[in-house]
Order: C-alpha cells, then sequence, then structure tokens
C-alpha cells in the first residue's frame, strides 16, 4: 500500500497539579514537551508534527522545539475530564477546515512520557503501515515489573489485606503489560467512528524496562532525569 499521511501530535495542556508546569519543566536542558516534538520531528514516516495546547508558554517551548502550534486548544477541551481522543479530533478538524490537511493516521505522543529509544516512532509506524488491513491502532507497552497483578492485594477499611485477583488467577505468572504513552498511533478513520486510541483491533508495540515512566509527580520526572543523565541525554 502507499505509505499513509500520518500527523505526529503531542498534547500537552497547562494546569498541571501534581507537578506544576511540568511540560516545560527543563530535563536534561530542555523543556519536556521539547522531547516528544523532537522525537516526533526525526522520524521520517510522520508528515507534520503539531502541538496541540491550551496554554501560550507551553506554545512557544514547542515552537522553539520545531513543532507547528497553529491553534490553543479551547479551555472546554483542556479540563481535568477532557481526554485525548477529543482533543485529537478537535486537531484534526481544525487542521482539516482551516488549512486543508489531512491524514490517513494520527501518532499521539505524550510529552510525558519522554524516554523514546529512536526507533520506536518509526517501528511503531511502520507496523501499522505494514499491518493496515487487520489491524487499526498500534500502542507501545512495556511489561510490567513489581506491581504485577498476581503480587497485587487490597487494603480494607481495618487494614485487612486480601489478594487483588482471585486464587487462581494468582498462580498464573503470565507477564502483565501496561500502556505507557511512548507512542499511540491510530488510523484516523477509526478515531472518528469510535473516539478513541484503543479500538477494540489494536496492536501492542513493546518498549523496554528502562522506557516505563511517565512524568506526572515529582517522584516521576526525578527517575526519569537520572535516566537522562545516565544516557548523557542521547537515548539508544
Amino acid at each position: 500500500m502507499t505509505a499513509p499521511r500520518i500527523l505526529g501530535l503531542i498534547l500537552a495542556r497547562g494546569g498541571s497539579k501534581r507537578l506544576p508546569g511540568k511540560n516545560v519543566k527543563l530535563l536534561a536542558g530542555k523543556p519536556l514537551v521539547a522531547w516528544s516534538v523532537q522525537a516526533a520531528l526525526a522520524c521520517p514516516a510522520i508528515a507534520d508534527t503539531v502541538v496541540s495546547t491550551d496554554d501560550a508558554t507551553i506554545a512557544e517551548a514547542a515552537r522553539a522545539a520545531g513543532a507547528r502550534v497553529p491553534f490553543l486548544r479551547p479551555p472546554a477541551l483542556a479540563a481535568d475530564d477532557s481526554t485525548s481522543a477529543d482533543a485529537a479530533l478537535h486537531a484534526l478538524a481544525w487542521l482539516r477546515e482551516h488549512e486543508g490537511r489531512v491524514y490517513d493516521a494520527v501518532v499521539l505522543l505524550e510529552p510525558t512520557s519522554p524516554l523514546r529509544a529512536r526507533g520506536d516512532l518509526p517501528g511503531v509506524c511502520e507496523l501499522l503501515t505494514r499491518r493496515w488491513d487487520e489491524t487499526d491502532a498500534v500502542v507501545t507497552v512495556g511489561q510490567v515489573q513489581l506491581e504485577q497483578p498476581a503480587v497485587m492485594k487490597r487494603l480494607d477499611a481495618q487494614g485487612r489485606l486480601t489478594a487483588w485477583l482471585p486464587a487462581q488467577a494468582a498462580t498464573v505468572a503470565e507477564p502483565a503489560w501496561f500502556p505507557y504513552g511512548v507512542a499511540y498511533a491510530v488510523k484516523t478513520e477509526a478515531l472518528e467512528r469510535l473516539r478513541t486510541f484503543y479500538p477494540p483491533r489494536v496492536l501492542g508495540y513493546t518498549i523496554e524496562r528502562w522506557q516505563n515512566y511517565e512524568v506526572d509527580d515529582l517522584c516521576d520526572f526525578l527517575c526519569v532525569q537520572a535516566l537522562m543523565e545516565h544516557f548523557k541525554g542521547e537515548l539508544p
């Protein structure tokens, strides 16, 4: 098939509560959002890199990193209960209506997951393209480590611990996988029809242990910062 036209989309709203200003917080000398922008720009399969944000400071940092920020996202799509799918659909509609740009697929890069290996985005795009007829999306997943469901517990109001899973399920040591936000690639048609980055036909693209971090609070940020220092800002 002809290579699909893919939009690299970074959703970076302001107003973070657990780590204020996280999307422009400096990580290894660059604003956090810049790492996702530069990863998208380095991927040959991505035709256009756009940042959707409601925050002027984030928009300025994204433009400085090389992204296009042709609009500011409406506040209604940047609230705590706003979904990534709704923000992505707004971006697609805006680009189509105002610039005449249409895309066959969208690759969502969460700025809070900056630990991308060089081959991740090309690999995700290649997998979606190669299996275009049998899937609607590709999501990056990392193998769960200590928090494996088989060993998780419930803690009740009296402080008693019970198994999270039924006893028979807890004996199965099957690996568990979590969708870390390195990349979510979805066909535009499926996103518009189903309004989700997790349609029923979805493939997993596996990432490495060191990538299993999402910057939601200071602890996450410090862990990612330590890894960036280890790699001296040049990810494998």
